[in-house]
């Protein structure tokens, strides 16, 4: 018997290499193993008939997905054989199911490749036919007519085809034939058939021996045995209508649903009439249970639920036992046919999944496989599948049930970093079921974004003789990126071209990591005034990416200079100075209003720091001199008169609008003297502060009467031009277009002060403007930087003020005094 299983083996295994090799011709590889073979049984050269080479296998991690059971074969790692791996029993995979195919994913890896493999498990003749019991009891009626037939139920084998093939066979017996009658290749009805009149006084019991024996090789058998009991009187059975009642129920019947009537009929009178129904027996054995029968009316109904899945067909045998003595019985079948319902949800299952993708990834990538099943059958069972959201992944179809998530548009990780995709199927039932897989696809970064500032150009305000080390800024560069591709380092580039630029790496420095800017010493506005440099953004991916942005620096004017005035003032009509005092002469009688001199201070600061003013400290009260607010003129107060004295000493102050406000003083000596001196005095002043030189000291009262004329005429012509000068460009800024002033970049303005502290600003040009003689000077510094335009959505926390309205508050008040100051100096004079 081992030599004869063994050359079948051999030819088994012959036949499977052959319809391997003829499955792989064809796209799939397909393989045939018997049942119950050994641990460790070749099945087929998996590695070799998928085309890969020796020791390819394990290099590229060939090897099996499960999918929901138990797998029975596994792959050699070394060879890449497929193997059983545990006890195959087709009638445990796969029921009274034929052929019994398994479905098995094959993955490769480097690069992955899946593969699919049709694994076949045959039958082999190893379970025997079985009866529902060892032992049948059977009542029959001696009366019973030769050719009286008895059904019997048959027995049932758990394999399939040739191996579960019946045929049945009776011991020897003079009363008794077996009939068999087959309704289909599966089902064979069998029916106990008297040959001979029956005696119960000379034989009351016959006990015969039924066999089954199946087709297989060799046979195998079962036997029940039949326990025969001769009964007298009634010898009429009940007689159904009909031999066999179909029905058709769907799955989703309910408990309790009814499910057919038999009527039977029995020609007897009185007790032998009456008749109980019941359920024989059933057919797959153990679902009697399912059904109950009303003994009187012969109604079926269910007491469980059907399930098309688990069994398609039912039979009942049903039995019809009269009262009488003895009591004789008529059979009928039900056939129940279960119609399928949609009442499984397709299922989803994740084989493999490639996580996280990066956002540089191709079109076409596969990202995960997946494995979609319906239990359901025809319609009900064909399912469809999506992926949603649709964008950015798709589903492609690689084998029946099986498929593919590729991408299927580009990946950008600083809009989307992760994403929830859900794979969903659909079967084509009425109505429809949905099943689906949640999947979690992470995006990996890539450093594909620079450094990008807040604004393009930064305008930083700084005041002079700030503290060194001190903040004057913070820039910030956003990089969406993450970890190293989005950590930003700030460094002070040197380069840039254009006169604008000055080496800024001696005044600031930049921290790396916050992109704070530090003055690394203290600013002098009388030094520097503007500072332009670039600041550099790199972040720290492979390659490195950068952004840069321009910085503009202003420093801002302090008080920190004071008027000097000792050495600076300059004498007017006929003064001089001396040691550090100035000297001046006045005539007796002098009306009140005479110019006697003029002092000018001069400071080093600029705008209010530089507006000067002038005050008489000594004397005070009603002295006869007092000095101009603004323009440092002294004049009489009042007629000069004998008791003045000979001699004036005035303590003049000067002080500048800074805060805090700086002072110098200046001390004048005025002589009063008889008026022919006085003019000789005047005339030689004027001559020595134009000429320096000695030659006007003889002159007399009329050259100096004629030169201060001279001089009257032509301080009122400048004035005059002044003030026409004021009125002009105050007309000119009043209906200049503003959108022209503020359009363009604007240079730094310089502007300049006079004694009434007057100033002007311009955006495309600078102009100096004087009202006084004397050179201009430098007072206010307006700049107008060419800003980017801000981009949308709530402004940054550093936004600068618009200079358009400091430029409209300038040169509002500035025009406006020009002209009224020019008038009053014109009267003045």
């Amino acid at each position: 018997v081992r030599a004869s299983w063994g050359r079948r083996c051999c030819a088994v295994v012959r036949v499977l290499v052959l319809q391997a090799a003829w499955a792989l011709s064809g796209g799939q590889v397909r393989y045939s193993v018997p049942e119950e073979a050994k641990a460790g049984t070749v099945v087929g050269r998996l590695a070799q008939d998928l085309g890969l080479e020796a020791g390819e296998a394990e290099a590229r991690r060939l090897r099996l997905v499960a999918q929901g059971r138990r797998a029975s074969v596994e792959v050699s790692g070394a060879s890449g054989a497929l193997l059983v791996s545990s006890r195959l029993d087709r009638e445990e995979l796969c029921g009274k199911s034929a052929p019994c195919a398994l479905r098995l994913e094959v993955l490769v890896e480097r690069p992955l490749r899946v593969f699919h493999v049709q694994l076949e498990v045959t039958d082999i003749n190893d379970n025997a036919p079985i009866f529902p019991a060892a032992r049948k009891n059977l009542s029959i009626a001696e009366s019973s007519l030769p050719g009286s037939r008895f059904p019997l139920e048959g027995a049932s084998d758990a394999d399939i085809g040739a191996n579960a093939q019946l045929s049945y066979t009776l011991s020897p017996s003079e009363h008794f034939t077996l009939d068999v009658k087959s309704s289909d290749e599966n089902r064979k009805s069998l029916f106990l058939v008297l040959a001979k009149s029956l005696d119960r006084e000379t034989i009351p019991v016959h006990r015969l021996l039924l066999t089954a024996s199946d087709g297989g090789r060799p046979s195998l058998t079962g036997t029940t045995e039949l326990v025969i009991s001769v009964l007298d009187a009634n010898d009429n059975a009940p007689q159904f209508n009909q031999s066999v009642y179909k029905v058709k129920l769907p799955e989703s019947a309910e408990v309790g649903t009814f499910v057919a009537r038999v009527n039977a009929t029995d020609a007897d009178e009185g007790s032998n009439k009456e008749f109980s129904y019941s359920i024989l027996s059933s057919i797959p054995i153990g679902n009697k249970g399912l059904f109950t029968i009303d003994t009187k009316t012969g109604e079926i109904r269910l007491t469980g639920t059907l399930d098309f899945e688990n069994v398609r067909l039912h039979e009942l045998q049903i039995e019809a036992t009269d009262k009488g003595t003895p009591p004789l019985s008529g059979h009928c079948s039900v056939e129940l046919e279960v119609l399928d319902v949609n009442d499984n949800a397709p299922e989803v299952w994740v084989t493999s999944l490639s996580v996280p993708v990066p956002e540089d990834a191709s079109v076409g990538t596969v990202v995960a496989l997946l494995s979609v099943s319906d239990r359901d059958s025809g319609a009900n069972g064909r399912v469809r599948c999506w992926v949603w959201p649709a964008s950015p992944f798709g589903l492609e179809a690689t084998f029946a049930g099986s498929y593919s998530l590729v991408l299927r548009e580009a990946l950008d990780r600083e809009r989307v970093s992760e994403y929830e995709v859900e794979v969903r199927a659909e079967d084509g039932g009425a109505p429809a079921l949905r099943g689906r897989r949640g999947l979690r696809v992470a995006v990996s970064d890539v450093n594909d974004n620079a450094p990008a500032f807040a604004q393009a150009v930064y305008t930083v305000l700084a005041r002079e003789n700030n503290a060194a080390g001190a903040e004057l800024a913070r820039l910030w560069a956003r990089d969406p990126d993450e970890a190293g591709n989005g950590r930003v380092s700030y460094s002070v580039w040197e380069g840039g071209v254009g006169g604008g630029w000055r080496p800024a790496s001696s005044y600031v420095s930049v921290d790396a990591e916050s992109g704070r800017l530090w003055a690394l010493q203290p600013l002098d506005y009388e030094e520097l005034q503007v500072l332009q440099f670039e600041v550099r953004a790199v972040d720290a991916g492979e390659p490195p990416l950068c952004g840069n942005a321009t910085v503009q620096l202003f420093v801002l004017d302090e008080n920190d200079n004071a008027g000097g005035a000792a050495g600076e003032a300059a004498a007017a009509a006929g003064s001089v100075s001396v040691s550090g005092t100035l000297w001046a002469w006045a005539a007796w009688g002098a009306p009140a209003g005479q110019v006697v001199a003029k002092i000018r201070a001069v400071d080093a600061d600029s705008g209010y720091n530089a507006w000067l003013r002038y005050e008489l400290w000594e004397p005070r009260g009603k002295g006869p001199f007092r000095v101009g607010l603004y323009s440092g003129e002294v004049s009489t107060a009042r007629a000069l008169e004998e008791a003045d004295g000979p001699r004036q000493r005035l303590l003049i102050v000067v002080r500048d609008h800074g805060e805090p406000a700086r002072s110098a003083t200046a001390t004048l000596s005025v002589s009063l003297v008889e008026a022919a001196e006085a003019a000789l005095a005047a005339a030689a002043g004027s001559s020595s502060s134009s000429s320096r030189s000695a030659a006007g000291a003889e002159m007399g009262a009329g050259a100096a009467s004629a030169a201060t004329n001279v001089w009257l005429v032509v301080a009122i012509c400048a004035v005059s031009s002044l003030f026409l000068l004021a009125v002009v460009l105050y007309g000119a800024s009043r209906w200049a277009p503003r959108a022209a002033v503020l359009s363009g970049p604007g240079p730094t303005t310089l502007v300049c002060a006079s004694e009434v502290g007057s100033w002007s600003y311009s955006q495309r040009h600078s102009r100096s403007l004087c009202v006084a003689d004397g050179a201009g000077k430098s007072d206010l510094m307006v700049f107008s930087p060419n800003f980017p335009p801000p981009p949308p959505g709530p402004a940054a926390k550093d936004t600068q003020p618009e200079p358009s309205a400091l430029l409209d508050t300038v040169s509002g008040s500035s025009f406006l005094a020009l002209p009224l100051l020019s008038l009053l100096w014109a009267v003045a004079v």
